[in-house]
């Protein structure tokens, strides 16, 4: 399918996405942003993946989008660019399935709004993040300043980006960047396990919790709540709502059909 990005996937229903340009620290160019958008669109179309794992191949998730590619861009260039990777990252965002960024290194600029674009962070402990931008003349263009504002609350991304400043890993956890950091050798075993732990539930059950968070965290609370209740009551047409609650009162094992 890709060159510059890898695909895999396993019987549990867990998506492996690898960025593969690490001659180039896995920057973002116009190549790479079409291959992953053509992988996007097969984790759409997958109705038997339950989680999708991002990652970069070598010591760099994303390094960040290509600066050559970017330097000779004038105002319509520039707003081109920023809508295909925006549009593209909103995609990975609205994935029905839970997402995890596992950052195996730096995630810079247009690697850092990569990572955000998931659901759930984790990080090696060579883990390094940041949004440069100013430092070239510009700002963040694929959500960076929206998204970072979300997660790290106002002051914080403020920080960061005006300053353009990198912080490691642990600097990531605290600020709530990032969920866990782990030794580079563990990192894609532990995003397993945490996907494993995701797939073991009722996948209708999971898709709408995730549903109801990024719609309603948007929202105003009478209005979110609303949406929570929706869900909830869509629940118990499904299935797996009757197995998963049989299952508990007769003590036994689960077994989830997806239905």
């Amino acid at each position: 399918m890709a060159n510059n990005v890898k695909f895999e996937k396993n019987d549990e229903g867990i998506a492996l996405v690898t960025i593969s340009r690490p001659e180039a620290l896995n920057a973002l160019n116009k190549a790479v942003i079409e291959e992953l958008a053509e992988v996007i669109t097969a984790v759409e179309n997958d109705e038997d993946l339950r989680v999708m794992i991002l990652t970069g191949d070598g010591r760099s998730f994303v390094a960040g989008a290509d600066i050559g590619e970017q330097s000779v861009l004038d105002v319509a260039g520039g707003l081109a660019w920023g809508i295909r990777g925006s549009k593209l990252f909103k995609r990975i965002e609205d994935l029905t399935i839970p997402t995890i960024a596992a950052v195996n290194g730096f995630a810079l600029g247009g690697g850092c709004e990569l990572a955000m674009a998931c659901d759930i962070i984790i990080a090696s402990e060579k883990a390094k993040f940041g949004q440069p931008e100013v430092g070239l003349g510009i700002t963040p263009g694929f959500s960076g300043t929206q998204r970072l504002v979300r997660r790290v609350g106002i002051g914080q991304a403020k920080e960061l980006l005006y300053t353009g400043d990198m912080i490691k890993a642990d600097k990531a956890k605290e600020i709530g960047l990032v969920n866990d950091v782990y030794a580079p050798e563990e990192l894609i075993d532990k995003a397993y396990e945490l996907a494993r732990r995701i797939t073991k539930n009722a996948p209708i059950a999971v898709r709408y919790t995730k549903n109801a968070v990024n719609r309603g965290v948007e929202a105003p609370m009478d209005e979110a709540i609303r949406i929570e209740n929706d869900l909830f009551a869509m629940c118990f047409a499904t299935e797996d709502q009757k197995e998963g609650m049989n299952a508990f009162l007769e003590k036994r094992d689960k077994v989830f059909k997806n239905k």
